[in-house]
């Protein structure tokens, strides 16, 4: 037995070896906060309440609370009848699916309050993976029918029957549970950890609304409508430089769609399209020049959209002393750095859509300028 457990552990060192010898990256982590296991969101699309609730959990490390392993799924469970609600209120005239942002996460422990893992894991009927592919099917359907058949009037049921399919896919979500033989409600459970909804703030940097100012971001996911702090692009990267040395993580929403990010090769750099995928990680490659201007093309002409949410635990140097940060991702661990990434900082500015943080992080040359 020992034996095999040797040559396991002979086995993946050497895979990991190999791995990192054939990336002509290599780093040098500066800051790199702790955080809690990698997760995988498998078949959902549900990466926003994953970065965010990794995010608080590492609140919860830097507040002294320990490690702590919160559900994400009964954020899910919570805010699907807020989209749908919202969905009925502008008539079937917006996007419906999946997809929501870090402050969803926080408007449901203000609301309704935190429950652990161990109370409301989402799974049933011996499932060891998610999949919410039949479930986001039925309830966009349902939503679809809601609006189309109201007639000028919506039954008063469809609360109720939205709760039932969800109920139905993820469990009931619990009312009250034990942790270390003390029995909570979500929100006592929430005070009781110490997490203030209201000390969280949403940053971005776009050229058609003004700087230091707050705006409703307009991308499909933010269904609630939520306010962004606009700054410009190189204050977006001194708050984030900025709370990450003062030793707080970073909720981060970009695009994921260029072909620079990698999380087989546990990288993201900002290429031309046309160098072949094959030569994208193992030379010296030069990135596209960033500018506020360019980044806000970008938005404009859909280049970069809101694709997927990350939490941002830290900062590192390549071997030339580019600057990178570093991100944890929920697509699990089976990349060369367990399910981390190291993001260039222009790829960083151009397509970061949005971030979210503790209020205290932000730096005082960025918040005394904001309106």
């Amino acid at each position: 037995m020992k034996r095999i457990l040797i040559a396991a552990i002979t086995l993946l060192l050497a895979t990991t070896l190999y791995a990192q010898d054939k990336a002509f990256y290599q780093f040098t982590d500066l800051v790199n906060l702790e955080a809690t296991s990698t997760k995988d969101q498998c078949r959902t699309g549900t990466c926003w309440s994953f970065a965010t609730t990794s995010f608080l959990e590492s609140e919860l490390i830097r507040m002294g609370k320990g490690n702590v392993d919160l559900s994400e799924m009964y954020n899910v469970r919570m805010t699907y009848p807020e989209k749908v609600k919202s969905y009925i209120r502008y008539q079937g005239k917006t996007q419906f699916g999946p997809g929501s942002l870090s402050h969803d996460v926080i408007n449901v422990i203000a609301k309704h309050g935190v429950v652990p893992e161990s109370a409301y894991s989402g799974l049933k009927n011996g499932e060891t993976e998610h999949n919410h592919n039949e479930m986001d099917n039925v309830l966009e359907a349902m939503a679809t029918s809601l609006v189309e058949n109201s007639r000028g009037s919506i039954s008063p049921n469809w609360n109720a029957a939205v709760d039932g399919v969800l109920d139905a896919y993820l469990g009931d979500a619990p009312e009250t549970f034990d942790v270390d033989g003390k029995t909570y409600t979500p929100a006592e459970y929430r005070d009781f950890l110490g997490i203030d909804p209201s000390k969280y703030v949403s940053f971005s940097s776009f050229t058609h609304h003004p700087f230091y100012e707050q705006f409703i971001l307009e991308v499909p996911d933010n269904f609630s409508q939520e306010l962004f702090y606009n700054v410009t692009m190189d204050d977006m990267v001194n708050i984030t430089e900025a709370a990450l040395k003062s030793g707080y993580t970073v909720s981060w929403d970009a695009d994921v769609s260029e072909p620079g990010f990698s999380f087989r090769n546990g990288m993201a750099l900002l290429l031309d399209r046309s160098i072949p995928k094959g030569e994208r990680f193992s030379q010296k490659q030069d990135e596209l020049p960033v500018t506020q201007e360019a980044r806000q093309e970008n938005f404009n002409n859909y280049s970069t959209t809101d694709d997927h949410l990350m939490h941002l635990i830290g900062m590192a140097t390549d071997q030339n002393g580019k600057k990178y940060f570093i991100i944890k991702n929920s697509w699990g661990a089976d990349n060369p750095y367990g399910g981390k990434q190291y993001i260039s900082y222009d790829y960083f500015k151009m397509k970061t859509v949005g971030l979210l943080l503790h209020k205290d992080a932000v730096p005082k040359s960025v918040s005394k300028k904001l309106k």
